[in-house]
């Protein structure tokens, strides 16, 4: 119940995306003002998702002078770069109230020509800050990372080198970063993905010094790495192309690693029932991994075979793109980008059902959250479909938010924190027409 009310990093405590004894709402309407308790504009664009620490709510963007950027919402296979990289844009920070929507702060933490161009379904502010109640984390790719106070003082910054993400298959395409930061006891931990150099890395959140850098063998990935903390030890387990690994996160050594995944990573690993989810889904393969915690080696499956000694359960389909998977109770649920969602039984790996959400699918890169036995599923359109948890398929509500949805919401005392592309909404119980 504790954790519930805060919304550390992306998806929340571990990246679970749950929050349940919240009771957030089912269904609003943004129009009328039903269940809308504020509505915040932000400057800019980014993806990245809102954080919460007690009745602070953390959000980041990148303003450039262009005061409408391009940006390409839906179903496509396009790898265009947008033309904003000429633009001087701003990297900023902002702390709100969450009870009112009312701008506490606004730091720019860098200004300039950006240093890597976007995709043009992308921004320049992807990554989702973290916080944990006394320092907030901010990471801009190759435009750094920034630590605040919560009163929005600057304590430190780190150059973290230019990071040169894009197309596997076209060297000349940049995408930009997407990976989020982490933060564990005393540091916070980033993982970097890119053409070249690709490396896992901590620093003293205190002081901003490099704590462990250790390199990975890696093509671009967009994942942010999680903790697992067990009864022996803890591990931090990121997802990758060549390997998906754990590492002590307290000295960046490889614990285990797994080989057999897609392309493009991007969902984040999620953790229950002692085992370890990660997944992927750019074609030919989908892979879902079900890894039971305390691995050690190299773990990866022989030919023709979907479980061993660390890996309990194993399927070379049904791996959303995007969207991280999320767990709730006995089952494990993927959303793929195109609006399929999947329930299986989480320890056993039984596809309980597939469904095409609302009937019709759609476009999805926000990753599923969850509270009191709902799920709250993200449309690029603008939708937020609300489906019932458990082994039926069962449609709650359709909520229309009116502009493009692409980053994931997070939940905190019965309040939905959804991130638009212009705007920034709190949904909490309230009476109609009341704004």
């Amino acid at each position: 119940m504790a954790e519930a009310q805060n919304w550390p990093s992306f998806r929340g405590p571990r990246a679970s995306g749950l929050a349940d004894g919240t009771n957030p709402p089912v269904q609003w309407d943004t129009e009328k003002g039903v269940n809308i308790k504020w509505k915040t504009t932000i400057p800019g664009l980014a993806h990245s998702s809102p954080v919460v620490w007690g009745n602070r709510l953390f959000v980041t963007t990148a303003a450039s002078d262009d005061p409408n950027p391009y940006l390409r919402h839906g179903l496509f296979g396009d790898g265009d770069e947008a033309q904003d990289f000429k633009l001087k844009h701003q990297w900023k920070v902002y702390c709100l109230d969450k009870r009112t929507g009312k701008i506490l702060w606004e730091k720019v933490s860098h200004e300039g020509i950006p240093k890597l161009r976007r995709h043009i379904k992308s921004t320049h502010a992807n990554s989702t800050p973290a916080t944990d109640g006394k320092y907030v984390v901010a990471f801009f790719g190759s435009e750094g990372l920034y630590c605040y106070d919560m009163g929005g003082k600057l304590l430190w910054k780190q150059d973290v080198g230019f990071l040169d993400l894009g197309a596997f298959n076209v060297r000349e395409l940049q995408w930009g970063a997407g990976s989020s930061p982490i933060i564990y006891k005393n540091l916070v931990i980033i993982q970097n993905d890119a053409r070249n150099g690709s490396f896992i890395v901590a620093f003293d959140i205190n002081t901003g010094r490099e704590v462990w850098r250790t390199k990975r063998d890696e093509l671009p990935s967009w994942g942010t790495p999680t903790v697992y903390e067990g009864k022996g030890r803890a591990e931090v387990i990121a997802n990758g192309t060549n390997l998906i690994a754990g590492y002590d996160p307290m000295t960046g050594k490889e614990l285990w690693r797994l080989k057999g995944n897609s392309l493009i990573t991007c969902p984040t690993p999620i953790i229950a029932h002692d085992l370890i989810f990660v997944t992927s889904g750019y074609r030919p393969i989908k892979p879902i991994y079900a890894i039971r915690a305390g691995a050690t080696g190299d773990i990866s499956l022989e030919a023709g075979r979907e479980s061993n000694e660390f890996i309990a359960w194993s399927k070379m389909k049904g791996g959303p793109y995007q969207p991280t998977p999320l767990a709730y109770g006995d089952y494990l649920y993927t959303n793929s980008n195109n609006g399929v969602l999947g329930c299986y039984n989480a320890r056993t790996g039984e596809l309980i059902y597939e469904q095409r959400i609302a009937g019709r699918g759609g476009s999805y890169s926000a990753s599923p959250v969850a509270a009191d036995g709902k799920l709250y599923l993200t449309s690029e359109d603008g939708d937020i479909f609300v489906v019932k948890t458990g082994p039926k398929y069962e449609l709650l509500a359709t909520n229309r938010m009116g502009e493009v949805l692409m980053a994931t919401p997070a939940i905190s005392d019965g309040m939905i924190f959804v991130r638009g592309r212009n705007h920034l909404f709190a949904i909490a119980e309230n009476k109609a027409g009341k704004k």
